[in-house]
């Protein structure tokens, strides 16, 4: 058998040991051919192929980013994509394809395994917003460099006096601020789920330098919005699957704590920092978990498929059910975390 693979979207800690795993269990124990398409749904748009091997997929098992490489391309916003799509795998006598990527990438491999093609896919984002899976790859690896962002922070916020404010990834969901900023001692943490009052926030720095303290730590989330009528935001242009270009948030809630609070503030944002590099151990196994799964769900013909973790199983559900709703952070989890803020 002939089989696809490519990655799409952000790239993200684990995608090589994904690619590795496949690559290894397919050719080494099926017996299968594995081609990879460059670019995410690009390259499967433009037929821009490689063949895998276990040959060139050695050494990938700690490197970060993605040997196929990926973009944001969506095959069903330009005229005839998805049949361009599907003629491409015509064309190279794939058989089945494995998708890589968050809910945009699986979604147009939900719709493209709603008219015929045969697909399984893979759950990809750091931002841990995919729902039918506990936790996704790349997400423990992103919690880590900001934890250890933070604590360093610390240290300057100590000696300058000052409130930090750290920008972190997280467009729907604040798993990455509510984790990092819990594991990292935040006084505050703002969540794209719940609006923020920016003269609350003022107000918690201020009765935690009336206690004594005299630095503050802040995380916020990028997709972090104020409540109506508290504070503006600039708004970004928009990709190809309608999402707004973010990030910005971190210096707007810097200015004004610092203008309303007489504090001084800076600002980190670490953005893309989160997604590159090597991935955690954690993440390497889970992402080759994933990638053993996926390669014995289309060995086994079972298309449609999304293969998630439960628990500690890894197990194959429905696409339909690993794209239908945004995971977004459990409030219990905000609860706890926010005993800890001001």
């Amino acid at each position: 058998m002939r089989i696809g693979i490519l990655t799409g979207g952000g790239d993200c800690p684990g995608l090589n040991a994904v690619i590795r795993a496949v690559v290894r269990k397919g050719e080494g124990q099926y017996g299968h051919n594995i081609v990879g398409y460059r670019g995410g749904w690009r390259g499967a748009v433009e037929g821009d192929s490689v063949d895998l091997t276990i040959g060139n997929v050695r050494g990938l098992l700690p490197r970060g980013g993605t040997i196929l490489g990926t973009s944001r391309t969506n095959p069903y916003k330009s005229e005839g994509g998805a049949e361009k799509v599907k003629d491409t795998l015509r064309s190279d006598n794939v058989t089945a394809l494995i998708a890589i990527g968050g809910e945009d990438t699986l979604g147009v491999a939900q719709k493209l395994g709603k008219e015929g093609v045969n697909v399984v896919g893979v759950p990809k984002t750091i931002d841990n917003d995919l729902s039918g899976t506990d936790f996704t790859f790349g997400f423990h690896t992103a919690v880590q460099i900001a934890t250890e962002a933070i604590d360093r922070l610390h240290t300057t916020a100590e000696s300058h006096d000052r409130v930090m404010v750290v920008e972190v990834m997280g467009r729907h969901a604040g798993w990455i601020a509510a984790y990092s900023g819990l594991a990292g001692g935040a006084d505050v943490i703002l969540v794209p789920e719940l609006p923020f009052d920016i003269q609350e926030v003022c107000n918690r720095l201020g009765h935690r330098h009336r206690q004594g303290a005299n630095f503050s730590i802040v995380v916020v989330a990028e997709g972090a919005t104020p409540a109506a009528g508290t504070m503006e935001l600039q708004t970004g242009e928009v990709d190809e699957f309608g999402h707004v270009r973010l990030g910005g948030v971190g210096n707007r809630v810097a200015e004004e704590i610092e203008s309303r609070t007489g504090f001084e503030a800076r600002v980190t944002v670490l953005g893309h920092v989160l997604r590159g590099g090597t991935p955690t151990a954690y993440d390497r196994v889970i992402a080759t978990r994933f990638g053993l799964e996926a390669i014995d769900a289309v060995n086994d013909g079972d298309f449609g498929k999304m293969v998630a973790l439960r628990g500690t199983d890894f197990v194959r559900i429905p696409l339909d059910e690993g794209v239908s709703t945004l995971k977004t952070l459990d409030p219990k989890f905000y609860e706890a975390a926010s005993v800890f803020f001001g």
